[in-house]
């Protein structure tokens, strides 16, 4: 689909929704966030080949404040994207390879004692370990034990770690980003639900195209070598941050994000019969906030000041595919469960007045 052109004029009048709290300096930011997402993706395109649909991705999840799971083969350049990324954003970024020895203060930091020579007395002088940067990659983040992982949990959630008694604050923006290898599964710990309900999106990375691994192949071996530019700074996303919890959302999008959602959930009246037969649990109310709140940064990033259900159709993948767990039945049939979000996008009505007025949507609702 085409993504149209972002005029403040137009942008005001689409849709029944008026973005009444939004002013004009905030029309000029979105226009300048537009601007921005079409300088990142140029800026990238000098280093990654293809891959849009994740970097896409990535801007979501950043703009909106959530945690990204990168899933992949070796080789897929997922390290590469996101420390380019972190450059284009002039961010300072952090690598952190989880390995099986890893220990909580290796990422969060640890207090030493160091002797004042003005006094001569000693002190506990605390040394920020790799978490205390912009964007933090976690690489591999399923090769390390439950300790560790958990002192990850800390950061994303509160944006803060804790060492000893001491509470240290971590600088905004902080956006962490994981990978997981899908195969080589021996010696790993996979990660909880609950810090997995953490991660705003789970981002699965394909194999190129032909074209686009015919471009890797040229460009990586050759002597070709391009710069990426910085576009946005730390204190120009953080207003753009503010801006995506501003754009305006209707209450019929509202109640079919509910919708999506609520289905999933095994046991409850109104559910269709496949998720009853091939999941073993649904997702949660974060799924719903992240669902909106992803919804209204992707809005803007396509040129609009109001959130649509193709904005809430587009994440139910990366939202939900690791919220909602299959079963064996689900298993020995070869589903998954972005076969059953597509389902789930098929057999839910996107107008209002089919919504409202569908008897087992009805049930739904009123439980």
């Amino acid at each position: 689909m085409s993504e149209p052109n972002f005029t403040p004029s137009l942008a005001l009048n689409q849709g029944t929704n008026a973005p009444a709290e939004m002013g004009q300096d905030d029309l000029e930011a979105v226009r300048r966030l537009r601007d921005a997402f079409d300088n990142i993706k140029k800026q990238l395109s000098r280093i990654i080949v293809g891959q849009d649909e994740v970097i896409e991705e990535l801007l979501i999840a950043l703009f909106s404040r959530g945690h990204c799971i990168l899933e992949g083969v070796p080789g897929l350049a997922k390290t590469l994207m996101i420390s380019t990324l972190s450059r284009s954003l002039s961010l300072a970024f952090s690598r952190i390879q989880f390995t099986p020895d890893l220990m909580p203060a290796d990422i969060t930091g640890t207090e030493v004692i160091e002797e004042n020579r003005s006094t001569g007395q000693r002190e506990f002088k605390f040394l920020p370990g790799p978490l205390f940067a912009n964007v933090i990659l976690a690489d591999e983040i399923n090769r390390t034990p439950p300790k560790t992982q958990a002192a990850l949990l800390e950061a994303m959630q509160e944006r803060q770690v804790t060492v000893g008694r001491v509470r240290h604050k971590l600088d905004a923006p902080f956006f962490v980003l994981a990978t997981q290898n899908p195969i080589e599964q021996e010696g790993t710990y996979p990660l909880p639900e609950a810090q997995q309900d953490r991660f705003m999106f789970k981002v699965f990375v394909r194999y190129p195209k032909f074209e686009e691994e015919f471009e890797i192949a040229r460009r990586t071996t050759s002597l070709q070598s391009d710069e990426v530019a910085a576009v946005l700074g730390g204190e120009q996303i953080l207003e753009l941050q503010n801006l995506v919890r501003k754009v305006p959302v209707s209450d019929h999008v509202i109640r079919y994000t509910l919708a999506l959602v609520r289905q999933t959930r095994v046991g409850e009246p109104g559910i269709p019969k496949f998720v009853r037969e091939w999941l073993s649990w649904g997702a949660g109310p974060r799924a719903v906030q992240y669902l909106i709140l992803g919804g209204k940064s992707r809005a803007l990033l396509h040129g609009r000041v109001h959130v649509q259900t193709e904005d809430i159709q587009a994440l139910a993948y990366p939202v939900l595919r690791h919220r909602i767990l299959t079963n064996f039945t689900a298993a020995s049939e070869g589903i998954t469960s972005d076969t059953v979000i597509k389902k789930l996008i098929e057999e839910t009505p996107a107008k209002d007045n089919e919504l409202s007025r569908d008897e087992r949507f009805k049930k739904i609702f009123a439980s």
